[in-house]
């Protein structure tokens, strides 16, 4: 016999969640109150409440018979697909963890992620086999169950070497899992892998308070700028490489199409330069350029909006008042406003511990937590990166900050997109070294480069060498793999 299912349990009058929904029954709440509203769009394919629900429960059904239990970690390693979709929803169903991971990892970085992980199960790489024939199983909602951990995401960090981040809330909804600045009924665009942190938090629970995802598969800033227009976007989710690469398309291409619809553009997950931001606050005014600094682990975030930043540019904005930041020295000596260090964050005890790691330990002094990002602030408290602790280049006993040439070498409209790593130097002991993306030949752009840094950077700056190369630099969510680009070239 079905279950009686009642949606009113889960939403509220207006079909906003209630706090404490399961996350896989708010699905089957959101396909009782409109199953015929589109939920995510993928090309030409559209799933609606009703049918996106209906496959996550016979998913999730099958889960169960394979041997899933509440609180057991199933792991994701699909790419961006209607499946990807059904597959995450049908985990909470089941009362399961999902571990978002990359489809594209190498044989060996997927094994190291299981022997840290230990799923219960694997979904994709191959082990699609669970799934088969799940269509003709029972698409009625489940029983609500709701696991102690909503999701792990995975890192690397700046070392390469993998870890698993253990978000400790429930899953169960909370207003602050919503994406901010949303209204009911949005339309979101993702660009991004899903296998990522950001993109997964913000696509799925765009889906979980009734919005409409339009899933990209992989970016393309021409299909994005069409996308946008075509749905009648409110909410955009980028990273400054797809901002970069949108913002090169021509001027007048951007100019007419119409992003009327456009509320909310929230950027995030690698630094901003100032003229990239700038840029964007021009073309589609303050109030709809958002940007926020944080992690996985919640240990501490800051946000700032474009009107905001125009007073204190360059900045990432304050963290809300309960939340402690302080910047210190080495030693843990406090600095005084203008001196940069090392970044931390205190949350309210009362909160617990927002996350956990497997594979890595916490950087935690006396209950302060850091991602081991540096950066300053100013008079007002509001934040300024300088670059990530490992990332830094030492140079003849100056700290270079590769964010801040990276920023200036992205300026030329020929570049693509620009690293800067340290490579040994007998006599400085690091020298910065820079790849960059182009199509341009090698020794023109080099020597364009070189011009051009000189007018906007003192000369310990200026990279040593311009190596240009056409392969890409980041991946697809405009992360960089740093540690590996220099140790192959040491």
């Amino acid at each position: 016999m079905s279950l009686v299912f009642d949606a009113s349990a889960f939403l509220t009058r207006d079909g906003a969640p209630r706090e404490g929904a399961p996350l896989g029954a708010l699905l089957s709440a959101q396909a009782r109150l409109q199953p015929d509203r589109p939920a995510v769009t993928l090309g030409a394919q559209t799933l609606t409440f009703a049918q996106l629900d209906a496959a996550a429960n016979r998913r999730a059904r099958r889960l169960i018979a394979l041997g899933v239990r509440p609180d057991d970690t199933v792991m994701i390693a699909l790419p961006n697909g209607l499946a990807y979709y059904e597959t995450a929803f049908a985990i909470w169903k089941a009362g399961a963890s999902p571990a978002h991971v990359s489809h594209r990892l190498t044989d060996s970085e997927f094994a190291a992620l299981v022997e840290l992980m230990r799923p219960r199960l694997v979904i994709g790489r191959g082990e699609d086999a669970p799934f088969d024939g799940f269509e003709a199983l029972d698409p009625s909602p489940l029983p609500p169950m709701a696991a102690q951990v909503w999701r792990v995401a995975t890192s690397g960090g700046s070392t390469g070497r993998p870890k698993l981040i253990q978000d400790r809330r429930p899953a169960r909804w909370t207003a602050a899992m919503g994406p901010m600045r949303m209204r009911p009924g949005a339309v979101i665009l993702n660009p991004a892998p899903l296998h990522h942190s950001a993109p997964f938090a913000q696509i799925l629970m765009t889906i979980a308070q009734g919005g409409h995802a339009i899933e990209m598969g992989r970016f393309d800033a021409e299909a994005w700028l069409r996308l946008a227009q075509a749905h009648a976007v409110t909410y955009a989710y980028l990273v400054p490489t797809m901002m970069h690469r949108i913002l090169r398309l021509p001027e007048a291409q951007r100019a007419a199409a119409n992003l009327s619809a456009l509320e909310t553009v929230l950027h995030m997950a690698a630094p901003c330069p100032a003229w990239l931001k700038q840029a964007w606050i021009d073309w589609l005014g303050p109030d709809a350029i958002w940007e926020v600094y944080g992690g996985a682990e919640r240990m501490g975030s800051c946000v700032i909006g474009g009107r905001e930043w125009l007073d204190h540019p360059g900045s990432v904005g304050r963290p809300r008042p309960d939340i402690g930041m302080r910047i210190t020295d080495d030693a843990g000596r406090e600095l005084p406003v203008g001196e940069v260090g090392e970044i931390w964050f205190r949350t309210p005890l009362e909160e617990g511990p927002t996350y956990a790691y497997v594979g890595a330990d916490r950087r935690e002094r006396d209950g302060w937590n850091s991602f081991g990002d540096l950066g300053r602030v100013d008079a007002d408290g509001y934040l300024y990166l300088a670059d990530r602790r490992t990332d830094m280049i030492l140079c003849g006993g100056v700290n270079l900050y590769p964010a801040e040439i990276e920023a200036e070498i992205e300026r030329h409209p020929a570049v693509i997109c620009a690293v800067v790593v340290g490579l040994p130097d007998e006599d400085l002991g690091t020298r910065p070294h820079a790849i960059v993306q182009s199509d341009w030949p090698s020794e023109p752009l080099a020597s364009e480069l070189r011009a051009a840094l000189a007018l906007t950077l003192s000369t310990n700056k200026i990279p040593r060498a311009f190596e240009i190369t056409t392969e890409p630099l980041r991946d697809a969510a405009g992360k960089v793999r740093r540690s590996a680009l220099a140790e192959a070239r040491r």
